[in-house]
């Protein structure tokens, strides 16, 4: 005999089964009683009568105790079927109950959608609060579109490649998480902000067509609906246009919908185009909400953004800054890309160029990004002296990549769809931490593992480090 999830017993009438789980409710009727039994299948009613050799241990269990049930699938009576629930039809009549584990009463209650409950208390006990249904029917759901994702993508030549999560800090748009080495004290890694430069190499590589279902790490300032760290689709195409990339995205999202969420109306195919200037002339957004009814749930109006400025001032440092990042093609107003045109327009009106930058949104939500990107050593380059740094400072950050292209670089672009943002809209959640497993607050600490915390002093002289206390 071995387990069967609890789903499967509708099937099984008459077998005697093994089953686990938790302890949902018990309802004592003195001479029977009654365990509804979870587990991430759904429920089935144990039944345990007089005939049990140890019924009268039956009456210690307590709700969200561990056990292991053996027995028998019978028919429920026709008055006593349950239409509300999937095994409801059956029952099984206990032969043998252990309980492998006793449980504590709960802090709150895992019986309803949770929304009711302070979340910060939900967040301290994740492990109890990820027991209920519609949580665990999040990360199900999470699983099955990016096993779809996956699927997708390599019966179309790409193949998922793992980049370093211990790299190099430069700077790329965030705050970089920096880890300092033990072997060489003085010196960091870098917490990868995206796997941007890794996925370029590989085309460099002549891998063409990559994917990875990334973790990103950013030390950004607290906000409520934002995370440290989070996951993206990372994709990266050889010899491709901006369209090519597009398309791809448009027809793996209009899939994905199709297959995974059928309730879900799309509402308009081909998804929109955009200009940048249009969005914001128009819907005075960059992200705009193109819904016909804000108010329907299941309407999805995908559109992409397109032709974004390719420069920013930023007043407060007195310098440009890269709206998407460094690595994107700029391109003359017209839209050509001559070279030294390029270069003229970089040195005497950086404010005039537009980019290769191109945004993916849903109902008023960024949802990814991506763009065509520089391969030209000289324009990159250029590109970063804009941006306030000078050549020493470039080669000693970014040499590794500029020297690569000078190997041979196909072109290249690639786009990374943020899989928080587009699963908690798939699934109606007002926020990005209801369809994360362990998200952490928004201001970035994690009330379970009570992270960040302190590191001994043990730790600190290993690691040649030295904490300032900024209240003396």
């Amino acid at each position: 005999m071995k387990k069967i999830w609890n789903l499967e017993c509708k099937n099984l009438i008459g077998k005697t089964v093994e089953l686990y789980g938790f302890v949902e409710n018990i309802r004592d009727h003195g001479k029977i009683v009654f365990l509804d039994l979870r587990d991430r299948s759904g429920i089935v009613q144990i039944v345990v009568d007089q005939s049990f050799k140890n019924f009268h241990q039956i009456k210690q269990i307590k709700p969200e105790n561990v056990i292991k049930v053996i027995g028998e699938v019978q028919e429920r009576s026709p008055h006593l079927i349950n239409p509300n629930l999937p095994t409801g039809r059956i029952e099984v009549k206990v032969k043998e109950l252990f309980v492998l584990s006793k449980a504590e009463s709960l802090p709150f209650d895992i019986s309803t959608d949770g929304y009711e409950i302070d979340e910060a208390i939900r967040l301290k006990y994740r492990y109890l609060d990820l027991r209920r249904k519609r949580l665990q029917k999040n990360l199900i759901n999470r699983h099955k579109f990016l096993l779809f994702i996956r699927n997708y993508l390599t019966a179309r030549g790409f193949i998922e490649v793992e980049t370093p999560i211990l790299t190099k800090s430069t700077p790329e748009g965030a705050r970089d998480y920096v880890v300092p080495s033990r072997i060489y004290k003085g010196k960091f890694y870098a917490l990868p902000q995206s796997p941007q430069q890794y996925k370029q190499l590989l085309m460099v590589s002549g891998i063409e067509r990559y994917f990875q279902i990334a973790r990103c790490l950013r030390d950004e300032d607290p906000r409520g609906d934002r995370q440290p760290e989070f996951t993206q689709i990372d994709i990266e195409m050889s010899y491709v246009e901006r369209e090519d990339v597009l398309n791809l995205i448009e027809e793996m999202f209009i899939e994905a919908v199709e297959t995974l969420y059928p309730n879900k109306k799309i509402t308009q195919k081909p998804f929109p185009r955009l200009t940048y200037e249009e969005a914001i002339r128009i819907y005075g957004s960059d992200k705009p909400d193109l819904r016909k009814n804000p108010d329907d749930p299941n309407e999805l109006a995908f559109a992409f953004v397109i032709d974004f400025p390719m420069f920013e001032w930023k007043e407060t440092e007195k310098r440009w800054d890269a709206v998407h990042h460094p690595f994107t093609q700029p391109k003359l107003p017209d839209g050509r890309k001559d070279k030294e045109e390029l270069l003229e327009f970089l040195d005497k009106n950086p404010e005039l160029l537009l980019s290769e930058q191109y945004d993916f949104v849903c109902n008023g939500y960024e949802i990814g990004g991506g763009s065509i990107r520089t391969t030209d050593p000289d324009i990159l380059v250029k590109v970063f002296e804009v941006m306030g740094n000078n050549k020493e400072e470039i080669f000693k950050k970014f040499g590794h990549l500029i020297n690569a292209f000078k190997y041979g670089v196909p072109p290249h672009g690639g786009i990374a769809p943020g899989v928080d943002r587009i699963m908690m809209i798939l699934e109606n959640e007002p926020n990005i931490r209801e369809v994360i497993a362990f998200p952490k607050t928004g201001e970035g600490r994690d009330l379970m593992m009570d992270s960040p915390s302190e590191l001994s002093e043990e730790q600190l002289k290993e690691l040649g480090l030295k904490v300032e206390n900024e209240n003396k």
